[in-house]
């Protein structure tokens, strides 16, 4: 089955805002969709149906552990993967609770 993805203002913000810094990420972000529309639940379990997904930036020269991490939420009943939020592991260490909370308010859930 192929699934729809979506991606939230929050996401899209974030994203320009690491593409700028490092140019590989559009092309693996495109590789994380396409493989999104077939395994909506890629990634770790954080709860919710939301699910952090590691990603190797080549641009940045390392590998999946300092890279950046995608937060992505599967709605069953639309079979739609939202992309909530993206971060630069070396910015960011993780999620709080708190916060997946509101990036969930952006999709009405």
């Amino acid at each position: 089955m192929n699934y729809n993805v979506k991606s939230t203002n929050v996401f899209e913000r974030q994203a320009k805002r690491l593409i700028k810094k490092y140019a590989s990420l559009k092309q693996e972000l495109f590789q994380l969709v396409q493989q999104l529309k077939d395994n909506p639940k890629l990634g770790t379990a954080i709860g919710g149906e939301c699910y952090k997904i590691r990603i190797s930036v080549a641009s940045k020269g390392k590998g999946n552990s300092s890279g950046a991490r995608v937060i992505t939420n599967f709605v069953v009943t639309d079979n739609t993967v939202y992309l909530l939020y993206i971060y630069d592991k070396s910015d960011q260490e993780t999620l709080s609770d708190k916060e997946l909370k509101e990036l969930l308010k952006c999709i009405n859930i």
